[in-house]
């Protein structure tokens, strides 16, 4: 956007909720930054959603309380919103608009940049193929994640989430090199406990030293939260692309950022789509999912973790299902198994990494990888159809082989999915748990299994 300097106005044609309606202006831009000064001299933020015929819609940062039609001015700036971005970032606590609420020293910035972030040509995009590994073998041997790759968490309201993405972010390495992920956290319209408990998981770690959090708490405006992604991401690309880091972006919680896009889409008084939803936001979500990946000749890679809390665990809901669309898989959390006392409660029946097949296998994770993945999948869905059947005929009733199906399915949730909050399993030790959990099996029903696989990793064999 060119800057054609600043450009005062008094004549506000109406408020309504965040939003100001500002008439008679000239040269004003999309997206534009805009300053409200009130009559008794707060000065206020915004941004132009819209300008046609003379007619500028100003998204207002704090709200529209107090402001009036007179005595009011509004100033816009002839720029996008930017915010500043350093390596310094790292290790500091900064509100939804990218400005420090730790007690620290301003930032000193490097450069600015625009939160929009810049297009990236689709043929300078590198595919992403090298291993992640988080440590948590229902994600490391079943749903691998890849550098580069959007991977978002499915769950619902009182799932541990939080501590799974916690966990994660402590413990993600890219196999093959030394250098530790640097985060960017971005927590989106969450409540005050949530915060705490990011905040001191990291200090109690010692991983804050890497991780440049962003906060907007659940009492804050709504067009914040529509910033606030936009804003880490703005210092992620930096981190990746200038400074040759790999970044791991979490996002917390997307479901408010669509609930703000939809309070905002209401005032502007939008055709709505699926219960209520803007019809742009798919295109919207793609925004902000979108700038994850990899880039030919850049050592650097952002790969992302958008969370969103599906609606009464409803997966079909407009905000996961157009997310499934939009990223290379999901990671479903279930409130059975959480019932239950497993954790972390992966349900990997429903969960997918489309990715997967790119980072794992021999030079990469180990050569059974694949195999192993298969069969686990294969045999634990076979046994949660056989305890259904139980329900129904009786375990007795069932083969013997089928009742060591339903002892694998227990072994599987229990010593496999199963893990410390604080247990960081190396893929090594994932493959081998799992080939100790198959071998309840008779070797014939290790269909999805090489010959040469079995012999070499099966626990009858390895002792010998």
């Amino acid at each position: 956007m060119s800057v054609v300097g600043v450009r005062e106005y008094h004549r506000i044609k109406e408020i309504k909720g965040p939003l100001l309606v500002v008439e008679g202006v000239s040269r004003v831009a999309y997206d534009e930054i805009v300053e409200i000064e009130l009559a008794s001299g707060e000065r206020r933020r915004g941004r132009v959603l819209d300008v046609s015929h003379g007619i500028a819609v100003v998204q207002v940062f704090e709200g529209t309380t107090g402001i009036t039609s007179t005595g009011t001015k509004v100033r816009f700036l002839g720029r996008p919103l930017e915010i500043p971005v350093s390596e310094d970032m790292l290790g500091r606590v900064f509100n939804g608009l990218g400005e420090p609420i730790d007690g620290g020293p301003p930032i000193l910035a490097e450069e600015k940049r625009d939160i929009n972030g810049e297009p990236l040509n689709p043929s300078q995009r590198a595919y992403p193929e090298d291993f992640i590994q988080t440590g948590v073998s229902a994600m490391d041997g079943m749903n691998t994640l890849v550098r580069g790759q959007k991977l978002p968490i499915f769950s619902g309201s009182g799932l541990p989430h939080n501590i799974l993405a916690a966990q994660i972010a402590r413990q993600a390495t890219v196999r093959g090199e030394q250098e530790e992920f640097a985060v960017v956290f971005s927590a989106i319209g969450i409540k005050y406990d949530d915060a705490l408990f990011f905040k001191n998981f990291f200090e109690e770690t010692g991983a804050l030293n890497r991780v440049a959090m962003f906060m907007n708490l659940a009492d804050e405006p709504a067009m914040i939260r529509l910033v606030t992604p936009r804003a880490a991401l703005t210092l992620a690309e930096y981190l990746a692309y200038e400074r040759d880091m790999h970044v791991l972006v979490i996002l917390t919680d997307m479901t408010n950022y669509a609930e703000a896009l939809r309070e905002i889409s209401s005032a502007r008084e939008e055709v709505p789509g699926r219960q209520g939803y803007p019809g742009y936001m798919y295109s919207d979500l793609a925004s902000i999912y979108e700038r994850a990946g990899r880039v030919h000749g850049k050592k650097g890679s952002i790969t992302q973790m958008p969370i969103l809390t599906m609606p009464n665990d409803d997966i079909t809901h407009p905000i996961p299902d157009l997310t499934g669309y939009i990223t290379e898989g999901q990671i479903v959390l279930d409130r059975n198994l959480h019932n239950r006392g497993i954790y972390p409660p992966i349900n990997v029946l429903m969960s997918l990494s489309r990715l997967m097949k790119e980072g794992i296998g021999e030079g990469k994770t180990r050569e059974d990888h694949s195999d192993v993945s298969n069969q686990l999948y294969a045999a634990y869905s076979r046994a949660v159809e056989l305890r259904s059947l139980a329900t129904v005929v009786g375990e007795e009733s069932l083969s013997n082989v089928d009742r060591l199906y339903l002892k694998y399915a227990d072994l599987f949730e229990e010593k496999f999915l199963a893990q410390d909050p604080r247990e960081n399993r190396s893929i090594e030790q994932t493959l081998d748990l799992a080939w100790d959990i198959l071998s309840v099996l008779p070797e014939a029903e290790l269909t999805n299994i090489k010959d040469k696989h079995i012999r070499k990793y099966h626990p009858n064999y390895r002792s010998k």
